[in-house]
């Protein structure tokens, strides 16, 4: 390729990514600049970087903020593998078994999927209110309540999409099985869940990261200090008018990221592996 040429199909993309780069990492250099920030506000902070220290990451841990990471990481990993639990079954169970209702609890899922789990926020506060007087470990500012929210609020979209990767499996291979002597628990751990890894993997990896970051429910069920997520607590820092805490904030979001890059890091080499594995004849 000539250089006249090079320039004019190639280097333009050069161009386009160089900006969309740009474009994507300033808002978190700006960020990480302002968490080492000496002063803790957002005034003066457009130079970046201009003063480097620990003060707010120092005054970050002398609050409740490494028990609200504590929190978020237990239900944000419970949720997880609770809900590739559940829907894993259940789209096992549509996708290779015929029973009554099947077609119309499809239906029913895909309805329910439609509607944004915040709009029942209002009665979730109210039935848990009722629930708190009766089961108080299942009631409000519970964090196994949030959990079971959590759990069913998902279990109706991740089921979908499971069932139709369920479908992709050929049901020669749990045939084969059967002859063998396999039973259908045995078909579905050693078998399906296998083959699936790649959807479980995206599944656990939306349900963790939808967890990690919701404020709406996490703040209407929970309530004490000691109990509050990373999305609920750090809001406490910039929720005043007049004594917004922006570089506690972002010292507190800088390390909210750290947990959610090493699970997309980790989760990245079975999704890739899997969705590659037999693409080649061999």
């Amino acid at each position: 390729m000539s250089r006249r040429r090079w320039w004019r199909e190639v280097s333009w993309r050069y161009v386009v990514a160089a900006i969309a780069i740009v474009y994507a990492a300033f808002p978190i250099v700006y960020v990480l600049s302002a968490s080492f920030s000496e002063r803790g506000t957002l005034t003066g902070s457009n130079s970046l970087f201009t003063t480097v220290t620990g003060a707010q990451y120092a005054a970050l841990f002398a609050t409740h903020y490494p028990q609200w990471l504590v929190n978020t990481l237990i239900i944000g990993s419970v949720t997880s593998v609770g809900v590739v639990m559940m829907a894993a079954a259940a789209a096992y169970a549509f996708s290779r078994f015929r029973f009554a209702g099947r077609d119309s609890g499809l239906t029913f899922l895909l309805l329910v999927q439609m509607f944004p789990q915040m709009l029942a926020f209002v009665a979730i506060f109210l039935l848990l209110l009722g629930l708190r007087d009766v089961v108080p470990w299942l009631g409000l500012n519970s964090r196994l309540a949030l959990i079971a929210v959590y759990l069913g609020g998902a279990l109706g979209a991740n089921t979908f999409l499971m069932f139709g990767f369920f479908n992709s499996i050929p049901k020669e291979l749990d045939e084969a099985a059967k002859i063998d002597g396999a039973g259908h628990a045995r078909i579905y751990f050693t078998i399906i869940l296998r083959l699936a890894a790649p959807v479980l993997a995206v599944v656990a990896l939306l349900a963790f990261v939808g967890t990690f970051s919701d404020y709406i429910l996490a703040g209407v069920i929970l309530q004490d200090q000691d109990k509050l997520t990373i999305a609920v607590g750090l809001y406490q820092f910039i929720a005043g008018q007049f004594d917004a805490r922006w570089g506690i904030f972002a010292a507190g979001a800088i390390l909210s990221a750290i947990p959610v890059l090493l699970l997309f890091q980790f989760l990245q080499r079975y999704i890739v592996g899997g969705l590659t594995a037999g693409s080649v004849k061999g």
